[in-house]
């Protein structure tokens, strides 16, 4: 029957180029417990991201770089918000116990009926966790990017941000695609058959 379950998650799990499932769950956000939607930030760039659990490893280092970058990310009319299995109220413990969890100031979203993981496909069944899933979504709700990856490895907070920097210049220059590696000020593609097979 899991398996089942697992297989079907996955196969209706949120997809490139189609609408982010919205959601509407309690977070911790600005020493608060409240509700929030993901269509609370339509017409702001929103990165999910996901981690397996508080008070574990892996996790407050990726989200300490976050917390970082948050000022940055702002600044680029980007919102994060951070999601886990676990309570609101384990959250809010963590950041008051945890001065790397501290510096935190995007909400911190619970989902502990497992409904956002399971949406966006990062559900782990067997142990109620989310694998580190990463989500960018656009201004006007749709999915642009999607990576999951093992628990054992962290993520990079600048190549979330050149990732986000390509997804917004592509908004803005439609008639233009970034190449690997692409950064702001670096030359772009004009896709056309002039460029075929002299790449």
């Amino acid at each position: 029957m899991k398996e089942c379950c697992e297989e079907q998650s996955y196969m209706s799990a949120a997809k490139v180029g189609q609408p982010a499932p919205n959601f509407d769950a309690q977070a911790f956000h600005e020493g608060q417990i409240k509700n929030i939607k993901l269509s609370d930030y339509k017409g702001k760039w929103v990165v999910l991201f996901f981690y397996p659990a508080d008070f574990t490893f892996v996790c407050p280092t990726e989200l300490g770089e976050m917390a970082d970058n948050y000022a940055k990310l702002q600044e680029m009319n980007v919102e994060v918000i951070s999601v886990s299995t676990d309570t609101a109220f384990v959250h809010k413990a963590w950041h008051d116990a945890t001065p790397t969890i501290a510096k935190i100031k995007f909400p911190m979203l619970s989902d502990q009926t497992m409904k956002v993981c399971m949406d966006y496909g990062t559900l782990i069944y067997s142990e109620g966790l989310s694998l580190r899933g990463t989500f960018i979504i656009d201004p006007d709700g749709i999915l642009k990017t999607a990576e999951i990856n093992d628990n054992s490895i962290g993520r990079s907070s600048e190549e979330i941000i050149r990732k986000i920097q390509a997804a917004q210049y592509v908004a803005a220059n439609g008639a233009e695609v970034c190449p690997m590696n692409w950064k702001p000020g670096e030359s772009t593609l004009k896709p056309g058959l002039d460029l075929v097979g002299k790449l």
